[in-house]
């Protein structure tokens, strides 16, 4: 089973939900749909699914059109994040009903249903209600019965938003693996850059209702098209900075200045957007050609084993990403360093010019 999204736009009440999106899903493949809340992820789903209509374009299932084709009539799965379960059916019959539905014989239903439940580690919950599980295992069931059917194409909808760190980590492992033993097309939508990273396949960036970006994740991840992609699929987002490249150095904001590289003479004189990622930031110097930066503290905010440490100086804010609990005061002045091979290089309009692995992507025209 083939998936292709051929100019689909979605208007309500005057308001694009989905605007001119074109997307092709290979069979097996794995599809992370990536973006803020109210990007499009949901709509664009509802539109594959069926549930909803698009106002033009073509959806397009091995290569017939289904666009009009009631959702009954497309062989697509759905999981939501609420967990959504039968609450007076056990958990056996749960996965088992789109099976009994579809009149599948009682003998291949029991083979189906074990397959699926001891895949997914749910076996010895059978034959319990799913109130009574917990919500990893509430989901797993979720999960199972959509799987059970066979279907050629299974929506994720933010699933795994509702569970705790470990279960999230859990599922997404065996999500993975699960996929790559079926040809089964897999489109999950997340909020989370992490999230996407650890998905793998391809990822496609979603902003106000259009396809900022699509392609294999490592790919879109590391040569973002314009500022917005590599904003969207950063968390924190990327710093930003403004700068001037001279025939002799970089400046930002005419304060902060070091030695032209070879690479960046290639870009030739002007000003542009520099990007850093917050990862890329340091407290010590690692590399030769670090920038030694002296900043204020703003706020450390401790997450677990990590801190976002936010930091400003006369002219910009920064954020650096790190691991560990990092505790600072507020106004505290320390120093810290900017690779500056890791950064990436954006005309003043946005366009990517130059990606940190310092590959020149070449002009940007829209």
């Amino acid at each position: 089973m083939s998936l292709e999204l051929e100019n689909v736009t979605q208007i309500v009440d005057g308001q694009y939900y989905i605007n001119q999106a074109n997307l092709n899903f290979k069979p097996g493949s794995f599809n992370v749909l990536l973006g803020r809340t109210l990007s499009g992820k949901t709509s664009l789903m509802r539109l594959i699914a069926g549930l909803d209509k698009p106002t033009s374009g073509r959806v397009l299932m091995n290569a017939i059109d289904v666009t009009k084709m009631s959702v009954q009539k497309r062989n697509v799965s759905m999981v939501y994040q609420q967990f959504i379960n039968y609450p007076n059916m056990s958990v056996y019959e749960n996965i088992a009903s789109p099976l009994r539905l579809a009149k599948e014989p009682e003998a291949t239903i029991k083979e189906k249903v074990m397959e699926i439940a001891e895949m997914l580690r749910i076996t010895e919950h059978l034959s319990r209600l799913p109130l009574a599980l917990s919500g990893g295992q509430q989901q797993r069931t979720a999960m199972a019965r959509a799987l059970v059917k066979d279907a050629s194409i299974i929506l994720f909808d933010e699933p795994l938003v509702n569970l705790d760190y470990k279960l999230r980590e859990e599922l997404r492992l065996e999500m993975r693996t699960l996929f790559m033993q079926r040809n089964t097309i897999a489109v999950y939508a997340t909020t989370e850059p992490n999230e996407a990273l650890a998905l793998g396949g391809t990822t496609t960036i979603l902003h106000e209702g259009q396809i900022i970006q699509s392609g294999p994740t490592a790919e879109t991840y590391h040569y973002p098209c314009n500022v917005t992609a590599a904003t969207l699929f950063n968390e924190p987002p990327i710093n930003m900075i403004l700068g001037r490249v001279t025939e002799t150095e970089v400046t930002f904001d005419n304060t902060v200045h070091f030695p032209l590289t070879a690479e960046l003479k290639a870009l030739g004189t002007g000003e542009f957007q520099f990007g850093i990622r917050p990862s890329h930031l340091s407290l010590l110097p690692k590399n030769d050609d670090d920038l030694e930066l002296s900043v204020k503290v703003e706020v450390a905010e401790i997450s677990g084993s990590e801190t976002f440490l936010h930091v400003r100086n006369a002219h910009f804010q920064l954020v650096l990403h790190l691991s560990g609990v990092h505790a600072y005061h507020v106004d505290e002045k320390i120093k810290i360093y900017v690779p500056t091979h890791k950064l990436n290089v954006f005309h003043k309009d946005g366009g990517l010019i130059q990606a940190s692995s310092r590959r020149i992507e070449g002009s940007y025209h829209g």
